[in-house]
Formats: structure tokens, C-alpha cells, sequence
């Protein structure tokens, strides 16, 4: 086993993706029926054979905490593998983590007790497949001191990203963390493109202890590895660009932040495609979860007419019950009940939602247990949508939470 730490960042309020997030973490939020969007992070740690990670949580963690206990317990202790879930201890000052530099500062003496010979700095909330060896590998040919992955992205949307300017030995030189202005620097990699920062960085470890106390030294530093510690240390350490190999296997690079209600509704919605555009069916490169104990899903009901119990161009986990009811380009979630007559379309249910009969519902979002009332009708006037107290979004979605 290589001697590398992985650390993930799951310590972030998810504040963009509320209400979904209003009693738990971002990454413990179901994503595509029966996953966790932490879990294809840990899934590409473990795929990669690095089995040495901590899980760096802060707000409302209790339902992450038990996601990692429960589904991801099968390392072996005795060889030295691990998923260590580190709480905020404050043993470094009294804050709460002030920005994902200082959440992995405030942890060092754990990194120092583990002695790694690098460190992979990751987030818990995106969604693609990476090989983690292959960057290691470049790393190590490099002789770099960080490795930056980065994502070739077209020039007007670097605004979204930090962007890495790269000259032709691979050396970033430049780095800017969401450019608002000028025309950013073309990729090294593809000149039709720019090199945008995915979050992930990989640091010989004494460069990295070296890098964050130095960073929690200055108080004029907002302690975020993209506008500060990685810029501060452009011309003092061997900064390298690694170029995104996606696993995927698809025509277009698939990597996904799905940070927002939009962009999270839009990445389930990719999984359901008569192609899908994420294949989460690779045997070759699994994504692991919690499995819950569920009877295989149930569809009841093949009258003619309206009530039917069918799914068609859907994700369906086990325990859904579609009784007498049509689904349609949607995922349903472990022990969802769709009820008689009821027409779902385009839509995410989670976990225990249940659809009253003779509802109809459209490109919306109903979260984990809710119960929707008979003959509901949800994403067809989004003004009433918003009177009834449900929240849409400025793509028209609408959550039930």
C-alpha cells in the first residue's frame, strides 16, 4: 500500500443546497437513488487502492458520521487501512474551520502521527471517476512538491473556477482563483480551453505542514488552499498541472459540482438518459454506498387506462413500491411509494418520500420522508408552487422539503 493520506472535505454548511441540507452535510445528501454524493469520492479513493483516509466533517454530521460507519467498515485495520472521521477538536485555536486550508491545518498533528510522504487534499461533493494513482504517478515523475488536478473548461466559463496558467513544462505559474475580468490563459493541454482548478491537490507532506502554518500565520488570509495557499506558493515549490483522465468513458469529461440545487437536480438527471451520461454500471470501476436491507422494488397494477404501476427511463431502487402510478425520466430512492394515478416526471424522490393518489408531478425535488397529499399537483404553475411554500429555483425546479 502506497504511503499516502487522503484527506476529504466534508466540513462545508451547503448552504446552496438547502433545503435539502437543512438537517444534514452536503456530502450524506442521496444522490442517483441509492448513493450518497460522498460516496464517489471514497469510491475513487478505494478503486485507486488508497485506503488510508480521514473525513475532515463540521455542520450537522451526525447522518454522515453514521453513513461512513455503517457502509464503509470493511478496510482491514490490521494492514493499516482506515476511514477516520475527524470531528472539529480545536486543538490548534478556538474557531470553527475558517476555509478548507485551515480545516486541514487544524488537523496536522493527526497528519504528523500518520507520516504520510504525500497527501491528497480532496472535496466530498463532486461527482466523476479519477484514477487517484495515475496522479500520484505523474506527481512522483515530476519531482513536483503540489500537483494541481485540473479540468479543461471553455474560456467563458473560468469565472466558475480557479484557473492555472501552465507553461510548457507543466509548471504552473500563474493561479486565479474565479477571474471576473481579462481573457484567462489557454490550457497547456488543449489551446482551445483553460485549465481550471478541480479541488484537488496533492502535496509532499512537508511541503504541505510547512505551507498551512505559514498560512495560519497571516491574518490577512481567507485559509482557502485556491486563493491562498496554492497562490502563495507558486514561486517557492515545484507546482505541477495534472490533466483530468476521466474514467468515465464517455465523449465528454464528466465531472460534476454538485453544489447547487440545479446543478444537483442536472447530474441525477444525467444518470437516467437511455445513454446515460455518468454510468454508474462499470463493473470495472464500482461506486460503493450503504446497503440497506430492502425488498427488491414492486410495481403493482397493469389495468387499462390510467392506473398502471410503471417506470420508464428511471432509476428505481429497492423498497419503491409504483403502485397504479406512471414514472417517467425520474429517480426514485430506496423506499419511495408512488400511489395509484399519480404521474411523476423528471423528478428526484428521496429516501421514504411517498407520492398521494391522483398526484401529478414535474421536474421537482421531493426530499427524504415527505409525505405529498392526494392530488397534488407540484411543477406545473410555479407561482403557486411558491405559494404553497415550496422553494423553486431560477431554472424552474421545485423542492417539496
Amino acid at each position: 500500500m502506497e504511503n499516502v493520506l487522503a484527506i476529504l472535505l466534508a466540513g462545508g454548511a451547503g448552504e446552496r443546497l438547502h433545503p435539502l441540507t437543512q438537517d444534514t452535510a452536503k456530502p450524506a445528501v442521496p444522490f442517483g437513488g441509492a448513493y450518497r454524493i460522498i460516496d464517489f469520492t471514497l469510491s475513487n479513493c478505494i478503486n485507486s487502492n488508497l485506503r488510508r483516509i480521514f473525513i475532515l466533517t463540521q455542520y450537522k454530521s451526525l447522518e454522515l458520521t453514521r453513513h461512513i460507519r455503517d457502509g464503509w467498515n470493511f478496510l482491514a485495520a490490521e494492514v493499516g487501512e482506515y476511514i477516520e472521521v475527524l470531528p472539529p477538536m480545536k486543538r490548534v485555536h478556538e474557531d470553527w474551520y475558517q476555509g478548507t486550508a485551515d480545516a486541514v491545518f487544524q488537523n496536522f498533528q493527526s497528519i504528523e502521527a500518520e507520516a504520510p510522504e504525500q497527501t491528497l487534499i480532496l472535496s466530498g461533493d463532486h461527482i466523476y471517476k479519477m484514477n487517484y494513482h495515475e496522479m500520484l504517478d505523474w506527481h512522483r515523475q515530476q519531482q513536483a512538491d503540489i500537483t494541481i488536478a485540473t479540468l479543461q473548461v471553455p474560456p467563458h466559463e473560468a469565472n466558475r473556477f480557479g484557473v492555472a496558467e501552465i507553461d510548457d513544462e507543466y509548471r504552473v505559474i500563474g493561479f486565479e482563483e474565479k477571474p471576473q475580468h481579462g481573457q484567462p490563459k489557454a490550457s497547456r493541454f488543449d489551446s482551445n480551453m483553460v485549465s481550471a482548478s478541480m479541488g484537488i491537490y496533492l502535496f509532499q507532506t512537508d511541503v504541505l505542514l510547512r505551507a498551512l502554518h505559514e498560512d495560519g500565520r497571516n491574518s490577512n488570509s481567507t485559509h482557502d488552499f485556491g486563493r491562498d495557499v496554492i497562490p502563495c506558493n507558486l514561486g517557492r515549490a515545484r507546482v505541477i498541472a495534472y490533466d483530468f483522465h476521466d474514467l468515465n468513458k464517455k465523449q465528454v469529461r464528466y465531472w460534476r459540482d454538485v453544489g447547487t440545487l440545479d446543478a444537483y437536480y442536472e447530474a441525477n438527471m444525467d444518470l437516467v438518459d437511455v445513454v446515460p451520461e455518468f454510468n454508474l454500471y462499470d463493473k470495472k470501476w464500482p461506486i460503493r454506498t450503504k446497503v440497506t436491507q430492502q425488498p427488491p422494488a414492486k410495481f403493482v397494477f397493469a389495468q387499462e387506462g390510467r392506473r398502471m404501476g410503471v417506470a420508464v427511463d428511471s432509476v428505481v431502487s429497492a423498497g419503491c413500491i409504483v403502485s397504479g402510478g406512471r414514472v417517467m425520466h425520474s429517480v426514485l430512492s430506496p423506499g419511495v411509494r408512488v400511489n395509484s394515478y399519480c404521474e411523476v416526471e423528471y423528478s428526484i424522490l428521496m429516501p421514504e418520500a411517498e407520492i398521494g393518489r391522483y398526484s401529478r408531478i414535474r421536474r421537482a425535488i421531493v426530499n427524504t420522508g415527505v409525505k405529498v397529499p392526494e392530488s397534488s399537483v407540484i411543477g406545473f404553475d410555479l407561482d403557486a408552487d411558491r405559494a404553497k411554500g415550496y422553494h423553486v429555483t431560477e431554472t424552474g425546479i421545485v423542492v417539496v422539503a
